[in-house]
């Protein structure tokens, strides 16, 4: 059997910069492979304390480690300008050539509020992210572009620093639809963990959209960012997720809140039952793994795997040395 691809997801919501790469330099020497990077401008509740700008982090990532690097996910359409992401991922994809690949979304109101103006319904913010990508995907050809559409305006340009090859695109979606446009549109998919059906059916509709556009088989990548709680105890991992990743039990959309300090009043509702389903919480290191197999087993080609704790280090030790040597692909 292959060897999967487990990644470290590094949540610049949580930590300082400095400490985000070093843990994630750390996670690279006992097994992980490539860093998902969290895009937040704003924690999700005041207590993680954190929202280093992921640009700036990624490009330490590219010096420190040697694996995969890329934000999970940023927005283009909202605090940026599509060219402003298209500048950066090609500058990042230029000075790390083939570790680069660009996560996008459609936005959610606590990093994008920031700059005011109204903040719309999914349907429109959609929009406004395809309209983003074909943006983008015009400047990664190299050449002079430009573009006059419902939501943005390029006047003629291009992007004069590029990789000998544009680093691919990533959709972050949990729903089948846009899942279905990803696979005619775009690389891959990225899809938070969730129950092994919903999975399934994420995946099968991206399948179709990338048959449809009559794209060759496996050339696209799916990618699951995990969620999970481990410490040495299964109540130590309880409380670790319900003081430091609560909005991992909302079981509502969270996209139109936009103060940490609103989440911080939910979070006290937050019971340990609502976890179940979304967040594996347990102190056994080969729970976590049956978990993580599963997603393998549904045709993962990479997970990127987060544990809600501050007990970094001891988690990527303990993962490193009892997890990820026993994963299948």
């Amino acid at each position: 059997m292959s060897k999967p691809q487990v990644g470290y997801a590094a949540m610049l919501e949580q930590f300082h910069p400095t400490e985000a790469v070093q843990l994630s330099a750390h996670a690279e020497q006992v097994g992980f492979e490539g860093v998902m990077v969290a895009d937040h401008y704003q924690p999700w509740v005041p207590a993680q304390g954190q929202a280093g700008f992921v640009w700036n982090v990624l490009a330490a990532l590219g010096e420190r480690t040697r694996g995969d690097i890329g934000p999970g996910v940023t927005c283009p359409s909202f605090r940026f300008h599509p060219a402003v992401v298209a500048q950066a991922s090609a500058t990042l994809a230029a000075m790390y050539p083939g570790r680069h690949w660009l996560g996008l979304g459609s936005g959610e109101a606590i990093n994008e509020h920031i700059v005011g103006g109204y903040w719309p319904e999914p349907p429109v913010r959609l929009s406004r992210m395809w309209e983003a990508i074909e943006i983008i995907q015009k400047l990664f050809t190299g050449t002079d572009v430009k573009h006059q559409g419902q939501y943005f305006t390029l006047e003629t340009a291009r992007l004069w620093t590029m990789p000998a090859t544009p680093p691919p695109i990533y959709v972050a979606t949990a729903g089948p639809v846009t899942a279905k446009r990803s696979g005619r549109t775009v690389d891959g998919i990225i899809t938070p963990g969730a129950p092994v059906e919903k999975i399934a059916n994420l995946f099968g509709k991206f399948d179709e959209g990338a048959s449809a556009a009559g794209r060759e088989p496996g050339s696209q990548k799916k990618i699951i960012q995990l969620h999970l709680s481990w410490a040495e105890t299964d109540e130590a991992a309880l409380t670790n997720a319900k003081v430091e990743w609560p909005n991992g039990g909302m079981k509502f959309p969270k996209q139109d809140i936009r103060s940490p300090f609103d989440f911080e009043q939910i979070a006290k509702l937050v019971r340990a039952e609502d976890f179940d389903g979304r967040m594996l919480i347990s102190a056994d290191p080969d729970a976590h793994r049956a978990e993580i197999q599963r997603f393998l087993d549904l045709g993962a080609d990479a997970i990127y795997l987060h544990n809600v704790g501050r007990n970094q280090r001891e988690w990527i030790d303990v993962f490193g040395r009892d997890v990820l040597p026993k994963l299948t692909g």
